[in-house]
């Protein structure tokens, strides 16, 4: 594994999001000094928060799974996780809804989840879930250490004998023909292929070493932490602060000095904060552009499509949702095409509404409720332009809510009493390329080595972190990222086996 060469005493972690801030604590571990910097007034970058008329509302992830990744973060720096931050397990992890009114409640355990996929399609599929569980489990165990939690240096990498392993247990098919293999109800398929949304390729077309997304969701547990999501970058920069770390907050970094192919200190718009190494976790644009230089791609990346989340705090709740509840429509291929293909935005809409009341009462006012409304909406290069949400986002704000009307929530409009709407729009004018938090989609030719690399050429001590390189998008890979940017910094082998653990039971410590 390539290095950064040279001192590499003081380090700064531009960004403190999750990535930004496993990078810190896995770099403090290692005895740097590690200083961070943030455009925020608080930690989270992704994982933010807003806080509105006694609510309050995670921005972005909802779903926190692999909490060993956690653990180790905190580890790094002698601390254990359940001394700042309270997770609970969530069960069912989903509440999975229909078109047709069926329901199914997704249990991560598997004799309860054998009899919930009996009683829902029969004993043959549930006999298909038994073989499909145990397929799971052999793609994350031949996937996780060699092409997850691993730094490229190039294709080359990939010359070992557990790719021979994920070719034989079919990981470079594609997924919705995979899963079908052991499920044949189209409603379980989905279930167990939704999941590649987050990698920003439709089911038909993902690789099927994507299902180890469903392993995470389905088998290794879903957790929610007291105090919301936000909570877990509250604790991680708890921790950091502890540590030693100097914290900068609603500060922008303004350009990167430099003397030859070394970065000597990070500008912001207040000071001047000279370094030997810098970990940058900005969308890459943004990355890109304080390092003077692109990647020579022959192809322009692709991005993920994007998303339209309604925040709504409301004075009810409704019985059917559960902590996360998925209300699939009737359409599935044609929501794919129209998300990546078409730009026009699902006639038939799949939603993902998450109630973290439903969990932890404390995060609305007494008698409230506070609901996540999340659509999928193409991104700002296939579809809407950011402009074009300043009109288009009320107006699809309405139709969502009449939608969840229609399927069942009755009064939801009126329950409202404040909201916040996220759009296309507001994604770009955080930086996010092609107006959408998920970055660059998980095709094959950006994935793994061929994914935008953590050491960018022309900067010997700078090394990138975030959804955008490796390993990839999501709360488990971000934390990854963070860990192998820093590996490449200390040079510090990975020494932890890759199993998830015993699921962790909830914790008595002091919520973050």
């Amino acid at each position: 594994m390539k290095t950064v060469t040279g001192r590499t005493d003081h380090v700064v972690v531009v960004g403190a999001g999750l990535a930004g801030l496993s990078a810190a604590l896995h770099l403090l571990g290692a005895g740097r000094a590690v200083t961070l910097v943030e455009r925020d007034p608080l930690p989270g970058g992704r994982a933010g928060l807003i806080a509105r008329d006694g609510h309050r509302f995670d921005t972005g992830p909802t779903v926190l799974t692999m909490p060993h990744l956690l653990e180790e973060a905190f580890a790094a720096v002698g601390r254990t996780m359940s001394e700042l931050l309270t997770l609970h397990p969530l069960h069912p992890a989903y509440h999975a809804r229909f078109a047709d009114g069926s329901s199914l409640d997704v249990h991560t355990d598997a004799l309860a989840m054998e009899a919930e996929i009996e009683r829902f399609a029969g004993g043959r599929e549930a006999a298909g879930y038994r073989r499909l569980r145990q397929w799971l489990h052999d793609l994350y165990r031949a996937q996780m250490g060699r092409f997850i939690d691993a730094d490229f240096d190039s294709p080359l990498s990939l010359l070992h004998p557990d790719l021979a392993r994920l070719a034989a247990l079919g990981g470079f098919g594609r997924l919705q023909p995979a899963i079908g293999r052991f499920v044949t109800d189209e409603r379980l398929q989905r279930v167990f292929s939704f999941q590649a949304l987050y990698a920003g390729v439709p089911p038909a077309r993902a690789l099927a070493a994507y299902a180890v997304i469903a392993y995470m969701d389905t088998i290794a547990g879903v957790y929610f932490p007291e105090g919301g999501m936000h909570a877990v970058p509250t604790a991680l920069s708890a921790a950091a602060a502890d540590a030693g770390a100097t914290l900068h907050y609603g500060q922008h970094v303004t350009r990167l000095e430099r003397t030859g192919d070394r970065i000597t200190a990070v500008v912001t718009d207040r000071q001047r904060i000279p370094c030997d190494a810098v970990v940058l976790t900005p969308d890459l644009p943004v990355a890109y552009r304080l390092l003077g230089a692109r990647p020579r791609r022959p192809l322009a990346l692709r991005h993920s499509p994007s998303a339209v989340v309604l925040h709504a705090g409301t004075d009810r709740t409704w019985p059917e949702l559960a902590h996360h509840t998925i209300s699939f429509g009737a359409a599935w291929k044609q929501t794919f095409h129209e998300l990546t293909r078409t730009g026009r935005l699902m006639s038939d809409p799949s939603l993902l509404v998450t109630r973290p009341t439903a969990t932890d009462p404390g995060l609305a006012p007494p008698g409230k409720h506070t609901h996540y409304v999340l659509a999928p909406c193409p991104n700002t290069t296939v579809g809407p332009s950011a402009a074009s949400w300043t009109d288009l986002g009320p107006r699809y704000r309405d139709s969502l809510v009449r939608e969840l009307e229609r399927r069942g929530l009755t009064g939801f409009g009126d329950a409202i009493d404040t909201e916040v709407l996220v759009t296309p729009a507001d994604w770009t004018g955080q930086g996010h390329a092609a107006g959408t938090p998920f970055s660059v989609a998980h095709t094959f030719p950006q994935t793994g080595p061929f994914r935008p690399r953590n050491l960018p050429r022309g900067a010997a001590n700078a090394v990138l972190a975030g959804c955008g390189t490796t390993p990839g998008v999501g709360v488990p890979t971000v934390l990854i990222s963070g860990r192998l940017a820093a590996a490449r910094i200390t040079g510090l082998p990975r020494t932890r086996p890759h199993t998830p653990g015993p699921p962790p039971a909830a914790t008595k410590g002091s919520p973050a």
